[in-house]
């Protein structure tokens, strides 16, 4: 039998194959005229408790002023650069007219947000686009909040007005290849020197690392065995980042791996408070907040396009809505979301009273995060055929809490932190090996 080469095959079906072989596809709304695609947004649906009556007029505001441009700026184009795994950098200015970049930070050109107000802007901005909030809590949540809470005077002046308008971007690298949920074995080092510190190691899944101005980094003091803080300039000799591809979630955040092979940062840009893996939890403690309330928002999303979708889409002489098994999965979704919101509130609260433990906050990540994966599987079903076409939006919700379900400590870790604090027994490594006999 006859090997045919590359370009014979290519010429083979070709030719072989009907006229309209690679005609592009239709227009989704062409092709499926009954249903209205998330490129126009559906009105939301989804505060059946009235939860708004638990904001201030501020919070109400910023939440109606995000939803506006989420819906507007972000719905029609965010399906396209989804599928290409691209990031819609013409889009920056925008959500940074929102002005929720810096989030709870007070001076330095940040908002200073309330928790709360932080919280309900990251949910609308998941809500519409669970990438771009990832995009904006990385940022802000993790790199900008480091730099407030445990960097110096000099580097807050520094750093944050820019950030705070988008003008620069930062990321956060924590994690290795070979520490995730182990992240305090990190094994990046940070060697003295005289004037700065040699940094060498790698790190892996960093978002936004791609194209970020500012990458802060941890690694481990050679010294005391510590761990440390620093702030890598982009393109610093011996800094190396390539894109992370093919992922099914998350696809227009850019991460990366990150490799450091000799990089040189000055004493300056050494941040000053942190000098242990404790302290690194001042600022995944708030951060952890935010990430619950991505999947709220997510969750919420799901159910504004089922609601409508349910009242459009027509089979056996009716809407899908009409359907008592439609209604029921409908209404389990809903009930998800109060509880949901609920608890995300509450954890506000106590974060704002300084009554929040890590237990509270690993608890409210970990049991909002599930919630909201059984709610995007029963969009999933309530779609039908199209609940697999990122165009009606949740497929693609039901990729992107995927990642959300696993960053910033697993469901797992994140219960047995909670586990921890409640029972005063930590369980995060196996006990010591002896025979069962």
């Amino acid at each position: 039998m006859a090997i045919l080469s590359s370009k014979n095959r290519d010429d083979f079906v070709k030719n072989s194959m009907p006229s309209y072989f690679n005609l592009p596809g239709l227009d989704v709304s062409e092709a499926f005229p009954q249903a209205t695609p998330a490129s126009t947004f559906p009105p939301c649906a989804s505060d059946y408790y009235q939860f708004d009556d638990l904001l201030t007029p501020e919070e109400q505001a910023l939440k109606m002023k995000v939803r506006e441009c989420m819906e507007k700026e972000i719905a029609p184009i965010m399906t396209e650069y989804w599928e290409k795994a691209k990031f819609p950098f013409h889009v920056v200015p925008k959500l940074a007219a929102l002005r929720i970049a810096g989030g709870t930070i007070k001076g330095y050109g940040c908002p200073g947000l309330s928790i709360t107000g932080s919280a309900v802007a990251t949910a609308e901005v998941a809500r519409v686009d669970a990438s771009c909030s990832t995009f904006i809590l990385v940022h802000s949540s993790l790199a900008m909040l480091t730099i407030a809470l445990c960097g110096s005077e000099d580097q807050k002046q520094k750093y944050l007005p820019s950030l705070a308008q988008l003008q620069t971007i930062a990321c956060w690298a924590l994690t290795e290849p070979d520490n995730g949920s182990d992240a305090s074995g990190l094994k990046t080092t940070a060697t003295k020197v005289e004037g700065g510190w040699i940094l060498e190691g790698q790190k892996r899944w960093i978002g936004n690392s791609t194209f970020a101005d500012l990458l802060v980094v941890f690694a481990r003091n050679t010294t005391t065995n510590q761990i440390n803080g620093y702030i890598v300039k982009k393109d610093a000799p011996g800094l190396k980042v390539t894109k992370i591809e093919n992922k099914i979630g998350l696809r227009i955040v850019q991460n990366g791996d990150i490799l450091l092979r000799k990089v040189f940062v000055p004493d300056e840009d050494r941040i000053p408070g942190v000098n242990s893996f404790q302290d690194t939890n001042k600022v995944l403690a708030v951060s952890r907040v935010m990430v619950a309330w991505q999947p709220i928002g997510i969750s919420m999303g799901i159910y504004d396009m089922c609601h409508r979708y349910l009242k459009e889409r027509k089979q056996f002489g009716a809407p899908l809505a009409a359907f008592q098994i439609n209604q029921q999965k409908l209404v389990q979704m809903l009930g998800n979301i109060q509880a949901m919101i609920l608890v995300g509130w509450r954890l506000c609260k106590l974060y704002e009273n300084g009554k929040m433990t890590p237990g509270h906050a690993s608890l409210g990540k970990s049991w909002i995060t599930l919630r909201a994966r059984e709610t995007a599987a029963l969009g999933r079903e309530l779609l039908g055929g199209n609940g697999i076409l990122a165009d009606f939006l949740v497929a693609k919700a039901f990729c992107d809490l995927e990642p959300i379900y696993t960053y910033e400590g697993t469901y797992d870790i994140n219960s047995l932190v909670t586990g921890r604090e409640v029972t005063g027994l930590a369980s995060f490594k196996p006990a010591a090996q002896r025979s069962r006999l």
